[in-house]
């Protein structure tokens, strides 16, 4: 008896303990939900959207004039008629999204939810609707995660307290450092986790010191992204980075709706940056930039309609992976499924040209380790027939050799009816593994002694 109250006090103390040790960190298993995510629609919407201007930003070293004109009169075009936040979730869906990220508040302070905190929001707009609960209802209605970008700097609350307009150049642009920024970052932030349900995802943008341990005495299982992880914008490293990363990209060269001037990548680039960051252990953040009237550019929503016809054949190469200890070779870029029962070659491709659509191609792949009971498939495609081709041998040949897995395969789907399809081919490994240094070392003994 006297040990069964012993465990329950030591059960108890413990319990009691853990609720009262901080949290200073994602917990793991969130993480790693996270990076099964693999691929997000990132949101960037604010009142000078009208103009076309860089989002918040041609309020850093604003003079008086422009920054008083920017607080008073931009509200007064902001009203987007034709958006349809339904329409987004459904597209981001196609697409292979599994989560969203959106603006909530951009560093001009403007916050497209029915806040309280300050005059300064959408519902003083001539649209007078909460965006950020459309938004939210939307997405999470289609089972996309729900992320929220935050900005712990404010310049409308920077310019009404006379602090000079601008990112981390003064000790007032830190929360940690300015006790009233502090209390109207955690004001909204508690609207914002009180008012709309379960969030899942937090992106600060900014110190976040004070802020994250406010956001999980909400919900301990927020993953916050920006402050805890690496998030490159507009680029993606060299090599493979730490898990856990995210890859933040825009479309064209701006965040925010740009009018004109703007040239947008292509959906092959898209796809070959989506294989990339995958194969180096991180998540792919894309951004898109709404127009005035609530609409998603044209361009935008084209290039995620090629995304998702590209994710419909080959989402499994994407998702629920991780990489391995060599990334690529040349062209071909390597993911593992997470139980390590298959192996993926993504044959990234800049044009019809580079692998035509019913032409074999043959691949050494020197850092994969075949065996008598290896299988390569296309995804997507089932090597039987090539359309209108009679008596031709579309099979996938598989053969493990001293130098690595040789295969030969045709690209034999046909996406376009001109069939100029550009995009990248996955080969789909099972019964296969890595090649350790050493059999490596073996290859190139192999390779030097035919030369």
């Amino acid at each position: 008896m006297k040990k069964i109250i012993i465990l329950l006090i030591s059960f108890c103390l413990s319990g009691f303990l853990q609720a009262q040790t901080p949290q200073t960190t994602n917990k793991p298993d969130r993480v790693n939900w996270f990076q099964d995510l693999g691929f997000g629609m990132f949101i960037h919407w604010n009142v000078d959207g009208t103009l076309g201007a860089v989002i918040s930003h041609s309020l850093a070293g604003a003079s008086d004039e422009y920054a008083e004109k920017y607080f008073s009169e931009l509200l007064k075009y902001f009203n987007p008629e034709k958006f349809n936040p339904t329409s987004w979730a459904k597209l981001a869906k196609l697409a292979g999204m599994k989560y969203v990220v959106f603006t909530t508040k951009h560093h001009s302070g403007f916050c497209m939810w029915d806040t309280k905190t300050t005059t300064f929001n959408v519902m003083n707009t001539p649209f007078k609707r909460d965006i950020t609960k459309e938004i939210v209802a939307a997405y999470r209605k289609e089972g996309i995660a729900i992320g929220l970008y935050f900005s712990p700097e404010d310049f409308l609350y920077f310019y009404q307290n006379k602090i000079p307009l601008g990112r981390l150049q003064h000790p007032q642009h830190y929360p940690a450092n300015n006790a009233g920024l502090m209390e109207y970052d955690k004001k909204q932030l508690k609207e914002l986790f009180t008012n709309y349900g379960k969030i899942d995802i937090l992106f600060i943008d900014g110190p976040g010191d004070g802020l994250r341990e406010y956001a999980w005495s909400f919900n301990p299982d927020l993953v916050i992204t920006r402050d805890l992880m690496k998030t490159p914008e507009q680029n993606t490293p060299n090599e493979a980075l730490p898990r856990p990363w995210e890859a933040c990209y825009t479309m064209g060269t701006d965040w925010g709706y740009k009018p004109t001037n703007d040239s947008h990548k292509s959906g092959t680039q898209v796809i070959n940056m989506l294989t990339e960051i995958r194969a180096k252990g991180g998540n792919f953040l894309m951004n898109i930039g709404p127009k005035p009237d609530g609409e998603i550019q044209i361009e935008q929503e084209s290039i995620l309609q090629e995304v998702a016809l590209w994710n419909f054949a080959n989402s499994e190469a994407i998702y629920k992976v991780k990489p391995l200890p060599v990334i690529r070779e040349e062209n071909v870029w390597y993911t593992q499924s997470n139980d390590e029962k298959y192996i993926y070659a993504t044959v990234t491709r800049h044009s019809p040209d580079d692998w035509k659509y019913g032409d074999r191609k043959a691949f050494v792949l020197t850092h994969i380790e075949g065996n008598e009971k290896t299988k390569v498939s296309i995804l997507g495609y089932k090597s039987e027939l090539v359309e209108y081709k009679k008596d031709f041998d579309a099979k996938t040949y598989v053969a493990p050799t001293s130098i690595g897995l040789v295969i030969s395969a045709v690209n034999g789907q046909r996406f376009y009816t001109n069939n100029k399809w550009p995009n990248a081919i996955v080969l789909k490994i099972e019964n296969a593994k890595f090649r350790k240094l050493n059999a490596l070392k073996s290859t190139q003994s192999v390779i030097d002694g035919a030369k």
